[in-house]
């Protein structure tokens, strides 16, 4: 049985903000458009710990939007000293 880890969800995470760097999205729109191949959706609080942990190294940033979700972005600042 395949074994998911925040690793690999967290380095998917961060190639699809290399590739597309004006994204923003939540959690489940990350899910859904950012992660497509990684069939996270039935694996919230494992894309959650990633997302936590990009957050925590300063590789994303995290803010409350209009729609009072939590919307995730790169860290443009972190991306250009990588």
């Amino acid at each position: 049985m395949y074994e998911w880890r925040p690793s690999r969800v967290a380095r998917a995470v961060l190639t699809y903000v290399r590739k597309f760097p004006e994204a923003q999205d939540t959690i489940d729109g990350i899910a859904e458009w950012w992660l497509p191949d990684e069939h996270i959706r039935s694996r919230p609080a494992i894309l959650k710990g990633a997302l936590n942990e990009l957050v925590a190294r300063g590789f994303l940033i995290q803010r409350k939007g209009k729609d009072s979700q939590i919307h995730y972005r790169m860290n443009r600042r972190k991306s250009r000293s990588s």
